[in-house]
């Protein structure tokens, strides 16, 4: 087995794509059923395209479940804990149903190029907490390497543990 590895050999290339403009609901149902990798892990995270198939930015659960909250509680001035939740999450899932993928997406997303070296991706993902990197060729998203995979590939296929870490 060669030790060089580079983003297309362990990149996914079965993931979910949704539009900028779809309504969030269309994610929300899309992220609900999301795949099951090789890892084990489910897939919380689509990457968003524009009508000419390019990479736009990435919507994760983290995402939706961010702009769920008030706006107010991101300003550091209220704690959750100060505010009366009585009958409101109805009301927030409303106006969070209200907005389009495009809305709430991350757009300021850091990719990677098929032919990266794990390493360089490896690194790149622990320096800034990404748990997730798009692939792109020509601004379309042909894959996507996530840190889970990396640590998979690292050890589960190598031998070092088997696929159920025993």
């Amino acid at each position: 087995m060669t030790t060089e590895i580079y983003a297309k050999d362990i990149m996914i290339t079965d993931f979910d794509k949704v539009d900028y403009r779809e309504p969030i609901e269309t994610a929300i149902k899309m992220i609900f059923s999301g795949k099951i990798r090789n890892t084990g892990d489910k897939t919380t995270s689509l990457m968003v395209i524009n009508e000419e198939n390019h990479f736009v930015g990435i919507i994760t659960m983290f995402d939706i479940l961010y702009h769920l909250r008030p706006g107010i509680l991101n300003y550091g001035m209220v704690d959750g804990k100060d505010i009366s939740w009585e009958g409101q999450i109805k009301l927030f899932k409303k106006k969070l149903i209200n907005k389009k993928v495009g809305d709430i997406m991350s757009s300021e997303v850091v990719g990677a190029f098929p032919e990266e070296h794990l390493m360089i991706l490896l690194d790149r993902m622990v320096k800034y907490k990404y748990h997730r990197l798009p692939v792109l060729k020509n601004n379309e998203p042909i894959g996507i390497v996530y840190i889970s995979d990396i640590y998979f590939h690292l050890f589960a296929r190598d031998g070092l543990v088997n696929q159920r870490g025993l």
